[in-house]
């Protein structure tokens, strides 16, 4: 599976910003309606589902999700890498 890049972004006047669970949420949605659409079954899709349930279950999501919080307020540009690999779940916090 190719490896997950969420890119949470703070919220200003102009811009409305996303957080991590947000944008996981979205992902996941997304996810759901093209297996729910496909006639077929899509394994990799399958297996993007499966990540982004794991890290949306993950007890370090709320860590991750206000260590990147914390970064954007400070005005830096996050991105989590999230790889899924046989129930194997490891999350990456990159600071730009």
């Amino acid at each position: 599976m190719e490896r997950i890049n969420l890119e949470p972004n703070y919220t200003s006047n102009e811009v409305p910003g996303r957080c991590l669970k947000c944008l996981a949420e979205k992902e996941l949605n997304n996810c759901l309606f093209g297996l729910l659409s496909e006639q077929t079954s899509d394994a990799e899709l399958q297996q993007r589902y499966e990540a982004l349930m794991a890290l949306l279950q993950s007890p370090d999501l709320e860590r991750l999700r206000s260590e990147a919080e914390r970064l954007l307020s400070e005005g830096k540009q996050v991105s989590v890498k999230v790889d899924y690999d046989k129930g194997n779940l490891q999350c990456e916090l990159i600071v730009e």
